[in-house]
């Protein structure tokens, strides 16, 4: 699997860096694991159709750590009582979502018997990313009540950034029916096995990095003292269109690749 392993290496050290700091100030942490369905959108398929969303999708694991800025590690007693400190919580992440992609919609329906057609029905391929990255969450609630136990669920609202090393693959099992016309079969740098409509340079699997925007919402349910089960959903825009080997140049084409995240949680308070 090829992966920028500096740039992510560089990110991590970043992040951790920033986590040790809030260390020092005494604050308590929370560590916790993340697994659930991915739905990728991409230039593969037709945008808002369903069998599209439903059928590229994937799955995402994770590892998440927290610092909670309501108790002190420390000293054992709650922090100054200030809004900031009893409704965020600062949430760093490393995670990995893999997503095997195909053509679904209009263009590859059973009743469309043409080359373009068939081209589409033969081409796959597969999105597979790493993200390293941290998000701001806000609690409406009291942090220190639902500690407490005062109630059980903590919904939240989350915004951050994530820098994404992306590793895309492509795959084409296309045979011209025109004997006159023969075709390397499954070589991807030739264009005659891919839609004619798409300009050259159309389909890559080149890995690379790109930095996204996360958001999500979800709640927290409280299970013991020292541990929470979490959901959330997650939308994660990504500022490349390559994630999924293909951009190409069609009007269809009005964003970057996207994706949407249900994760369920476990999470645990370490001090």
């Amino acid at each position: 699997m090829a992966i920028d392993t500096k740039k992510l290496y560089a990110a991590f050290v970043f992040i951790l860096a920033m986590q040790l700091s809030y260390s020092q100030l005494g604050f308590s942490h929370e560590l916790g694991v993340i697994v659930g369905p991915v739905a990728y959108q991409s230039d593969f398929g037709v945008r808002s159709d369903f069998e599209t969303n439903s059928g590229n999708a994937g799955f995402g694991i994770g590892i998440v750590h927290y610092i909670n800025f309501s108790y002190r590690s420390d000293c054992n007693c709650y922090t100054t009582k200030k809004y900031f400190n009893d409704h965020f919580k600062l949430r760093s992440e490393i995670s990995w979502n893999k997503t095997k992609l195909e053509h679904f919609g209009e263009f590859v329906a059973e009743d469309q018997l043409t080359e373009n057609a068939e081209r589409l029905r033969t081409h796959s391929g597969e999105a597979q990313n790493w993200d390293i990255g941290m998000q701001l969450e806000f609690f409406p609630r009291s942090i220190r009540g639902f500690s407490a136990g005062v109630y059980k669920f903590a919904p939240f609202a989350s915004l951050g950034a994530h820098y994404v090393s992306y590793n895309p693959s492509v795959t084409t099992t296309y045979v011209s029916s025109d004997p006159l016309n023969p075709n390397d079969v499954g070589n991807i740098e030739d264009p005659n096995n891919f839609y004619q409509l798409w300009e050259p340079g159309s389909i890559s699997d080149q890995s690379g990095t790109t930095w996204s925007i996360v958001g999500s919402i979800g709640t927290r349910y409280k299970l013991s003292i020292l541990s929470d089960l979490m959901i959330d959903l997650r939308f994660q825009y990504m500022f490349s269109d390559w994630t999924d080997g293909l951009n190409h140049q069609l009007p269809s084409n009005q964003n970057n690749d996207w994706l949407v995240w249900l994760n369920f949680g476990y999470i645990y308070y370490i001090d």
